[in-house]
């Protein structure tokens, strides 16, 4: 048997007549024991399992080490825990505490990790739509599509009496020659143009697309598609749709008053719409000048455009006037006046799909969302649902287990920083695998309180 050696000492200033030592001989630790929140929450939806269901597996059963499932966990757990490179799993493989909630503390066969390395998981993510030789992993993207909507739906105790399903194309910034490459002028690079739909913090969809497109491109498809689901499950729901002016198109439209699902869309302004608002902008002028603070007034009127609309819409107008200017703004509506108001209708609804864009951030900045960086769309795709996928996991953390405390309304960036991010000493033994973390860790109450809703 080899002799334990003890790992050499590192010398540091000395503090009040004592030395400052330090070493590598702490034992088996981890900086992620916040990973156990992750597997609670995912038992309590069932995120990975039906995540992986979405995934066939062409290998030859009596060589697979890893399974698809403990790829898909570790794929889906590594991004909400800060991770978005492949090669950060050759370190991760052997985590102890990863290694608990994916149920892979030891290696399933001798000379092999626990758990998977960057190479099992570029199968994974490369898997081609096709046969392949090496690449037997593939996956169904009308599957994985549905599950997004079913686990929003699965998040619901009862059916809601309204739904804001919220739109919007942003930008996935290219740094090589992915396949679907094209530069897009008003972002000035060339990127990616992904679609995501969100419900409040629920994530619908993220679909990935070209840029050489309009904004709305494909929408009224996933519209379709995402309303039959919700509708299978909740026939009565009422159905509103919101979006900026890139979403204001005919084909859109026209399919929500077929199918019985409102709109409220930013209107791009042009002279005519401004022509009829000059007569409120005119008195916000006058009262803005009198009263020296800005002023804004609302008014509706209906408007048709002279060739791509089909019909005449209900138009209201923000006729706002500030320090420095006129500020008008319109928005098209299927909704009546008797059911809203033009104020309520611009201030409290419309103008509140601005939190959207805090959600699509939080996949892109602190979920690496925009880590496109393959050299297919499928592949590329797939990463951007992984990453989607993160970002459930993490809302539903918050959903469960963080209602009421001070990280109810905290990013996926700051929950990871305070409750996953802790470091911990992971102890074996025959019966128990105890996982001591940090005694000073700040936020030990409300990891406590959410270990306990998640396992209630």
């Amino acid at each position: 048997m080899p002799a334990e050696c003890s790992p050499p000492a590192m010398q540091f200033e000395r503090l009040d007549g004592r030395s400052v030592v330090a070493d590598f001989g702490g034992g088996v630790m981890t900086s992620d024991a916040g990973a156990l929140l992750l597997g609670a929450t995912d038992r309590a939806i069932g995120l990975v399992d039906r995540f992986a269901a979405c995934f066939s597996d062409g290998r030859a059963a009596s060589r697979v080490v890893h399974d698809v499932a403990t790829l898909v966990g570790q794929r889906v757990f590594g991004i909400a825990l800060g991770y978005e490179d492949l090669i950060d799993h050759d370190a991760l493989r052997h985590d102890p505490v990863l290694g608990v909630v994916l149920g892979r503390l030891e290696a399933r066969r001798a000379g092999c990790a626990p758990l998977a390395g960057k190479s099992t998981l570029n199968r994974l993510e490369h898997a081609p739509s096709g046969a392949h030789r090496y690449r037997r992993i593939g996956h169904e993207p009308e599957a994985i599509e549905t599950l997004f909507v079913d686990l929003f739906l699965d998040a619901h105790g009862q059916a809601p009496e309204r739904l804001v399903l919220d739109l919007d194309a942003t930008d996935d910034p290219l740094h090589g020659h992915q396949e679907g490459r094209f530069f897009h002028g008003y972002y000035d690079c060339y990127c990616y143009l992904p679609l995501y739909v969100f419900c409040g913090d629920h994530l619908l969809a993220a679909k990935l697309r070209r840029a050489d497109i309009d904004a709305s491109a494909g929408a009224t498809d996933e519209v379709a598609r995402i309303v039959a689901r919700i509708r299978e499950r909740w026939p009565a729901v009422e159905i509103v749709l919101r979006a900026d002016s890139g979403f204001a198109r005919e084909e859109l439209m026209a399919w929500c008053e077929a199918n019985g699902v409102a709109y409220v869309f930013g209107l791009a302004r042009n002279s005519r719409l401004t022509d009829r608002l000059q007569p409120a902008l005119d008195l916000a002028e006058a009262r803005s000048r009198e009263s020296g603070q800005p002023a804004r007034l609302f008014t509706e009127f209906r408007y048709r455009t002279l060739k791509s609309w089909s019909r005449p819409r209900r138009i209201v107008g923000k006729a706002e006037w500030l320090p420095r200017g006129a500020n008008p703004r319109f928005v098209v509506t299927s909704l009546s006046t008797a059911a809203i108001d033009r104020r309520e209708l611009y201030e409290t609804l419309y103008c509140a799909r601005g939190e959207m864009e805090n959600r699509i951030k939080e996949c892109q900045l602190d979920l690496f969302a925009d880590r496109t960086s393959a050299h297919t769309m499928r592949a590329n795709q797939l990463r951007l649902w992984f990453a989607a996928m993160a970002y459930v996991l993490l809302a539903a953390l918050k959903r469960i287990a963080l209602a009421g405390t001070r990280l109810a309304r905290a990013t996926c960036g700051s929950i990871r920083l305070k409750l996953l991010k802790i470091g911990a000493q992971v102890r074996l033994s025959t019966r128990r695998i105890r996982i001591a973390m940090a005694s000073g860790a700040p936020h030990a109450p409300e990891f406590t309180r959410a270990h306990a809703r998640l396992c209630d």
